[in-house]
């Protein structure tokens, strides 16, 4: 801040940014009692620990938003991760409450910084400039002040002013933001009811909790169970709005599904003794995150098959597997390898494919290659990585971009993995040398039992299990030779 700034507006501000701890189910404001507006509103995002006070006390529901605060409050609706980050902006460092939640959301097209390279995190919103903001968090559709505005009056969200206008140069307050925010998350605050629930999805877990909330900071009303019908309405970031019988809540989105999942427990494949071993295979991307396109295909539809073949070998073995998407679903990165940890798996490999606005192509493998507090397993991953490169090059003539250590394979699911871990990019889809294996569903099926052989060869040549052998006669193949 610059020197000139008064002792008040600094302490004002120091109180405006002080880092938000998640409130409890009975906190309570001085000034927000039972009769206020907003107080029902309020009270439901704090127990989401979606806003806070600026105090343990004092809601301040009068005080103007400015940006900062706004970014920090929609980013915890939709469920973002607040570590604190470096951002582009020059006045926003990762000293700032609100840097990690602004770097997201830029980064999400939500909202956006100023010519001159800032963000101007302390100034005020405007009411036009929140419609804004929530069209775009809440997938809306709108992108000017005039439109915005009246998509949140039709939705019941927002109401005008006393004299017929929206008010949308009139800055807001807490009170007023909490409201609104509060009524895109959850229709019951809503003053008209517009979303339908027409959309037949399933559960495909087991007790799986129908919270009131978009977070697990919110209560649970029932536990849902594999198989079970409900009705999708809309999305609060990583969360599904469903209906289940004439109760409206929140369900993570990794839980449901189009199809009807399967409520039968298979088999398990007789003789052998790999049980023991678990493969976690990752189909990159999903849902509202298409990942790269080109030549009319779409890379998270391409994962997804080719991750279908894969698993389709296993389930023809001893080895578990699990997948961490099974739909076109959008699941985080921090999901994915959480998963993994929660299925202990002993591989870890996430299926994806490269574009480069058709300039280049071939393929290539990653691993991360960095110690630290992060995968400690280098060696095993080094391995994994060459062993799939080597099976991708033998099914599909492609070019051969090499076996990449950190700095090139600094991604989340491999650096956060708990498991020897490798990302590979089957080819480029924008490619048309590449595209002619990628659109051919003979040639996924092919990548998807080479990238299963790949797994077996590193179970054989690293870790020396004998008793993946018969597996290769299994499915006519040989081990390949010892590469690592």
């Amino acid at each position: 801040m610059k020197k000139w700034i008064s002792l008040v507006a600094l302490i004002l501000v120091v109180s405006i940014f002080v880092p938000l701890k998640p409130a409890s189910a009975n906190t309570s404001f001085s000034d927000v009692g039972t009769t206020h507006r907003a107080q029902a509103e309020i009270y439901y995002l704090v127990q989401g620990g979606i806003v806070g006070g600026v105090s343990s006390t004092q809601f301040v529901p009068d005080k103007h938003v400015t940006r900062g605060e706004a970014a920090a409050m929609i980013g915890r609706a939709l469920g973002l991760n607040g570590e604190r980050l470096e951002t582009k902006f020059s006045d926003v460092s990762s000293s700032n409450f609100a840097s990690g939640y602004i770097k997201q959301m830029v980064e999400k097209g939500i909202i956006s910084g100023y010519p001159d390279g800032t963000f101007k995190p302390y100034t005020t919103l405007t009411r036009g400039q929140m419609a804004v903001l929530m069209n775009r968090a809440f997938n809306y559709g709108a992108n000017t002040v005039s439109v915005a505005s009246s998509t949140l009056m039709d939705k019941g969200i927002a109401q005008g002013m006393s004299d017929g206008t929206f008010g949308q140069e009139l800055t807001i307050k807490r009170g007023d933001f909490a409201v609104f925010l509060a009524r895109g998350v959850n229709t019951k605050f809503r003053t008209v009811q517009t979303e339908t629930f027409e959309q037949t999805m399933y559960v495909n877990t087991n007790d799986l909790y129908f919270r009131v909330g978009p977070n697990t900071s919110y209560p649970w009303m029932l536990k849902l169970q594999k198989g079970q019908e409900v009705k999708y309405s809309y999305a609060v970031g990583e969360w599904s709005v469903i209906k289940v019988d004439d109760l409206v809540g929140f369900v993570h989105n990794s839980y449901i599904q189009l199809q009807k999942p399967s409520t039968t427990i298979p088999t398990p494949p007789t003789g052998g003794t790999l049980s023991d071993l678990t493969v976690i295979i990752d189909p990159g991307h999903g849902g509202t995150d298409p990942g790269g396109s080109g030549n009319g295909f779409v890379e998270k539809n391409v994962v997804l098959n080719v991750a279908n073949h894969m698993n389709s070998y296993f389930a023809k073995t001893s080895i578990k597997s699990y997948m961490t998407r099974t739909s076109d679903t959008y699941i985080t990165l921090p999901f994915r390898t959480e998963f993994a940890a929660r299925y202990k798996g002993d591989a870890f490999v996430s299926l994806h494919t490269n574009a480069l606005n058709g300039t280049a192509n071939g393929q290539e493998s990653f691993y991360y290659a960095q110690t630290a507090s992060t995968n400690p397993y280098v060696k095993e991953s080094r391995a994994l990585a060459i062993y799939s490169q080597n099976r991708m090059q033998e099914t599909w003539n492609l070019t051969n971009r090499g076996v990449n250590p950190f700095g090139y394979g600094n991604f989340h699911v491999l650096r956060e993995n708990t498991m020897p871990a490798t990302l590979v990019e089957m080819g480029f889809i924008d490619s048309p040398k590449d595209i002619t294996y990628i659109k051919s569903e003979t040639e996924r099926q092919k990548m998807g039992k080479a990238l299963f052989l790949a797994t077996l060869d590193y179970f054989y040549h690293y870790k020396g299990r004998q008793d993946v052998l018969p597996l290769y006669k299994q499915f006519g193949a040989t081990p390949s030779k010892r590469l690592h």
